[in-house]
């Protein structure tokens, strides 16, 4: 790259996760310590559309590292997905003398991320942020570990009220592709069965784990289910196949949705999330482009950006055994 990089800008896109402020913390602080100009672009692309930005230093990013969301805000964007979008927002970028991005986001902002870089060649680094883990070239993203911790602890309170009254809890946590949440949550909280979408496991093999539960003298049950799970019914519909294949159960349905996303980012996210950060600049300013800072064996490493978009992910299945030898 001939251009020396003297200003940055960082913007969050798609869905928040915890985390993503630490992220903007960190890529704000270090291009501070390397003597970089950092420039915060509000709501995604359609502020990088809009020209929505803001000057950022070290005491603009005070106080954030502990916060759940972005304080820049996250929205889609239709007009980014057009070619005349994306000359718009490149305009706003060479008005404002942004040499660089960094882009802290998931699978589609990657994608519209790839295009701005190919049609410009605007040097980008991605940082992956979304609670699902579902990003090709890391082991963790994100927000994924706070949205563990976040569920398991949800769960341990809903057992509580299981136990109480004798009821089955059928528990919808999100990961609409990817089972990461519901498979690691659910042994973590020591579910009696886990639904996820990468195994099809019927709801006859359901019925039959709960009659076993039943005879073995369990009164309670919780069923973790990822909400993009195989089994051919919503939650509220297995809830109603439930009560007419197994009378004995009273059972009640908890769809935890968006509280998944919200919170305090926890350690691992906030260390993570700095990584990440210093990373994703000083990558930039080797004159490196077009990659996602990814997490893999403890080490922060470079991805190239359309591996990561084109690649998948896959849950570990020993856990499935594991968890079936511990719901016994």
């Amino acid at each position: 790259m001939d251009k020396k990089i003297k200003k940055i800008g960082v913007l969050t896109s798609g869905g928040d996760s915890p985390g993503m402020n630490a992220a903007i913390r960190a890529v704000v602080r270090t291009c501070a310590y390397h003597g970089l100009q950092c420039q915060g672009i509000y709501r995604g692309f359609q502020g990088l559309l809009e020209g929505d930005f803001i000057e950022l230093g070290p005491r603009s990013v005070n106080n954030i590292i502990n916060k759940g969301g972005t304080m820049l805000k996250s929205a889609r964007c239709k007009e980014f997905m057009e070619k005349e979008g994306r000359e718009k927002a490149y305009q706003h970028l060479k008005d404002a003398n942004i040499d660089a991005l960094v882009v802290i986001g998931g699978d589609g902002s990657f994608k519209g991320a790839t295009t701005l870089h190919k049609e410009t060649n605007i040097p980008i680094i991605a940082i992956p942020g979304t609670i699902d883990n579902d990003i090709f070239g890391t082991t963790h993203t994100l927000g994924y570990d706070t949205a563990l911790n976040t569920v398991v602890e949800v769960i341990d309170k809903i057992r509580d009220t299981a136990s109480s009254h004798n009821r089955l809890f059928l528990v919808e946590v999100m990961g609409r592709d990817c089972g990461h949440i519901a498979l690691n949550a659910g042994i973590g909280a020591g579910a009696e069965e886990i639904l996820i979408p990468e195994e099809n496991l019927g709801v006859e093999r359901l019925l039959e784990s709960l009659r076993r539960s039943k005879e073995s003298g369990k009164s309670s049950s919780i069923v973790v289910i990822s909400e993009g799970g195989k089994i051919g019914k919503t939650v509220f519909e297995l809830k109603e196949y439930v009560e007419e294949n197994l009378s004995e159960y009273d059972v009640r349905v908890s769809v935890l949705g968006h509280m998944q996303r919200g919170g305090a980012p926890s350690c691992f996210d906030r260390v993570l999330a700095s990584r990440f950060g210093v990373k994703a600049v000083e990558s930039l300013m080797e004159g490196k482009s077009n990659f996602m800072v990814g997490l893999r064996n403890d080490q922060i490493e470079l991805v190239p950006l359309e591996k990561a978009i084109k690649g998948s992910t896959k849950v570990d299945m020993e856990l499935l055994r594991v968890s079936d030898i511990m719901s016994t």
